[in-house]
């Protein structure tokens, strides 16, 4: 076989093989090859598209061969504050991984990141093409949380302040993206109140920004709710399997753009 890795013909792309074989999501497959640590009978290939053929091609990851194809294992956690989601952590920190204990070991990744003081639902898989479908903007599966602001909100304030985030987002190009964020009141109480928080676009942060930036400081935030999937029964720190129903709905939201 040819060693024309450019040649589409030779079968697959090369970040959908290793996402299938629970490397990681495709994005951060792509970002692997890109940083070098990605071969392919013997070739480093830093320059995508790249296309293999994986029963044939030997493929390594920083030297170690990718293995075939696992059994996808989907798991939610309901992650507790002070837990990291990134699998790579050379501090040595608590990470949400640390606190599957899974019969079988499989090699899981997040979906997404919660940032370490954000609880709630978050989902790990070794399905790669899933996981990409859930996080890339493209397909649009929402997310839901519920944020404790700082300040007495009413129904007037909430709209009002989801009309600013979207002047703010406009202002800096992003309208498209603020049209994509939607408020609900749910509870005010001295001075705190709880809203709930969709948003079509999950960035690094991102519901902590909005509210810093109109003036209501995140106190905390949970997400409750991924696509179809909404946190339940879960004590905080625990996690359990989906059911295959879940699964299922999850490949639908994917594909279909989901809307909130």
């Amino acid at each position: 076989m040819s060693d024309d890795f450019r040649d589409a013909s030779r079968g697959e792309r090369l970040q959908k093989v290793l996402a299938r074989a629970g490397v990681g999501s495709r994005r951060e497959c792509e970002t692997l090859i890109e940083s070098g640590v990605v071969s392919v009978n013997g070739h480093v290939l830093v320059e995508l598209p790249v296309w293999v053929d994986p029963a044939h091609d030997r493929i390594t990851v920083s030297g170690r061969p990718i293995r075939p194809s696992e059994q996808h294992v989907y798991i939610m956690l309901n992650k507790p504050k002070e837990t990291i989601s990134t699998n790579d952590d050379p501090a040595g920190r608590r990470r949400a991984i640390d606190l599957i204990d899974h019969p079988d070991r499989p090699r899981l990744f997040p979906v997404g990141r919660l940032d370490k003081d954000t609880t709630g639902l978050l989902l790990l898989t070794n399905d790669g093409e899933l996981a990409n479908h859930l996080t890339h903007p493209r397909y649009g599966v929402h997310k839901t949380y519920h944020a404790l602001v700082r300040g007495d909100l009413n129904e007037e304030a909430v709209a009002d302040l989801e009309r600013g985030i979207f002047l703010a987002e406009r202002r800096k190009g992003g309208a498209r993206r603020a049209k994509a964020v939607r408020f609900k009141l749910l509870r005010r109480d001295r001075g705190k109140t709880l809203i709930e928080v969709t948003l079509r676009e999950g960035r690094n942060r991102q519901v902590r920004r909005m509210m810093l930036r109109v003036g209501c400081p995140v106190k905390k935030l949970r997400r409750i709710r991924l696509g179809p999937l909404a946190l339940k029964g879960l004590a905080v720190g625990q996690w359990r399997e989906l059911t295959s129903r879940e699964v299922r709905a999850l490949r639908r939201a994917a594909d279909a753009g989901e809307k909130p």
